[in-house]
């Protein structure tokens, strides 16, 4: 067994045009003075982290790593989430999506597709540079559109949207394996990946590719009544990331798991602040470090209710509270009086007994 790493904490949502949230250097003091020892990096915040600089200078990322060092952190993974996600898009998303590209490929799907692809190995290639061996991303989404099966869907549909996926994501996969990086797929809804069955479609597809891992974040599944302890005893070898995510579900004759169309604030399942929703963190902890978990443990913060700054700061001791100090022996071994196998065949009752 491992001790988790952290606290650590994802940038994305709390970069901004002002400072200390606008510069890298001024995102790491304000993470180190939360008590924070990691950072998650998103690589499309251009504020943040250049990312073709990264993938092709060393001196770069020396650059990163001692701007974070100088504040007691260092870097947990690279994220590649909105990337990820332009890999594969249904046509009916293609404006909802095309502010995630470069302004050079919006409005052009196969540039963007391209665009995002080259962005991915770009990062894989950034984490070479930076020391790191995983990267968290999204799968993207061909079949989401047609989630639930009413209109009936063709037969051959949903096999036809995971066989191109896979098409897509094994080179990606492959380019990352000569770099040393897993990629961690957050299973998130809007993502032909959500849950363990659909993580299951696309591993066959790739062979078992062992690149292809998980960004373990249980506030997806409690929105989905998914028991996400039961998923990382089931999914426990590919969890490569974690994003230490609370959410509540509190259903009620008017909605439950689709929401009704409404607002995150009136929504029955919806994110919460770390330690105000119902996730079960003791238990998670628990059983990644019975598995041997030894990534980090990474706040990202999503709540309609709580300012952000509160959630950081409560975060960071959130997390630390549930990291676990792995024992060294165990408890009963001032009890153990070493082998003695003449005495074990005695109490056996094999003691002079032929085999």
């Amino acid at each position: 067994m491992k001790t988790i790493r952290g606290p650590a904490i994802f940038l994305a949502q709390f970069a901004g045009d002002d400072p200390p949230f606008n510069s890298l250097a001024g995102m790491a003091g304000w993470a180190a003075s939360h008590g924070y020892t990691g950072i998650q990096i998103p690589t499309w915040d251009a504020r943040l982290f250049d990312l073709d600089k990264a993938a092709s200078s060393r001196a770069y990322c020396d650059e990163v790593k001692g701007t974070l060092a100088a504040h007691g952190l260092a870097v947990t993974e690279l994220a590649t989430h909105l990337q990820g996600h332009l890999v594969a898009v249904h046509p009916v998303y293609d404006s909802l999506v095309d502010g995630f590209a470069a302004p050079a490929v919006r409005g052009k799907p196969e540039a963007r597709a391209r665009w995002a692809v080259e962005q991915v190995k770009a990062a894989a290639k950034a984490c070479r540079n930076l020391g790191l061996d995983t990267m968290v991303s999204f799968t993207g989404a061909l079949a989401w559109p047609f989630l639930y099966p009413f209109p009936q869907r063709p037969a051959g549909l949903i096999e036809t949207a995971f066989d191109e996926l896979a098409k897509r994501w094994k080179p990606l996969l492959d380019f990352c394996d000569s770099q040393g990086v897993n990629v961690g797929f957050e299973l998130h809804p809007g993502e032909d990946l959500f849950d363990g069955a659909t993580f299951e479609m696309l591993l066959d597809r790739l062979g078992g590719h062992p690149r292809c891992g998980i960004n373990y974040d249980p506030s997806h599944f409690v929105l989905q009544c998914l028991d996400y302890l039961e998923f990382i005893d089931l999914y426990h070898e590919r969890i490569v990331a974690f994003h230490v995510k609370d959410a509540e579900f509190n259903p009620t004759g008017r909605q439950g798991v689709y929401g009704g169309f409404q607002p995150w604030i009136g929504r029955a399942g919806r994110f919460r602040s770390l330690g105000d929703g119902q996730v079960d963190f003791r238990g998670i902890f628990s059983k990644l470090t019975q598995y041997g978990y030894a990534g980090w443990a990474v706040l990202e913060w999503e709540c309609c209710l709580k300012h952000p700054e509160e959630g950081a700061r409560e975060g960071a001791g959130f997390i630390r509270d549930h990291l676990i100090r792995v024992t060294e022996r165990a408890f009963d071994d001032f009890a153990a009086g070493g082998v003695d196998q003449a005495a074990n065949r005695r109490l056996l009752g094999l003691d002079g007994k032929a085999p």
